[in-house]
């Protein structure tokens, strides 16, 4: 008789990656060869390619040794600010400080913990790993600056 095949399907940020294997320790084997990184890297590859966002941001915000500073003159919300910030970082994902410091250098005063408090419960941003310091754009915190915050900001520019 045939084994039936087996497989795990692990749900990711943008999208869905499965693992195939006909028994369940198969599956752990192939689980152990994916490298520690794998989704991020993956996720990074998946956004680059699909996201021009270096282009998409131009005007906007300027990429710098210390991470994405708003550039637009624009007047925008803190919360626009925080979650423009995390967009234009590393796997759009950073450290309240962080953004605090990166928004002073836009020279944008804003209590930044308080309003990823608020994205947080707009379900706009989250936390990957409640042990670190990191909040990281949900979807619908990336289609929110891509359908209004920039919209409105090329809006204005143009």
């Amino acid at each position: 008789m045939a084994m039936k095949r087996i497989e795990a399907r692990v749900k990711t940020g943008f999208g869905e990656v499965v693992i195939e294997g006909e028994t369940p320790q198969e599956i752990l084997d192939m689980l152990q060869l994916i490298p520690e990184n794998f989704v991020e890297k993956l996720s990074d590859f998946v956004s680059n390619r699909l996201t021009p966002s270096g282009a998409q941001l131009k005007g906007i915000i300027e990429p710098t040794t210390e991470g994405p500073v708003i550039v637009t003159r624009e007047n925008l919300t803190h919360y626009e600010a925080v979650g423009l910030v995390l967009y234009a970082s590393n796997e759009r994902k950073n450290t309240a400080a962080q953004i605090q410091k990166l928004l002073e250098s836009s020279g944008i005063k804003s209590m930044v913990p308080a309003r990823l408090n608020e994205m947080t419960k707009r379900g706009q941003v989250f936390k990957p790993d409640p042990a670190k310091p990191e909040f990281k754009l949900t979807m619908q915190g990336e289609k929110w600056i891509e359908a209004e915050v920039l919209t409105k900001i090329r809006g204005k520019m143009s």
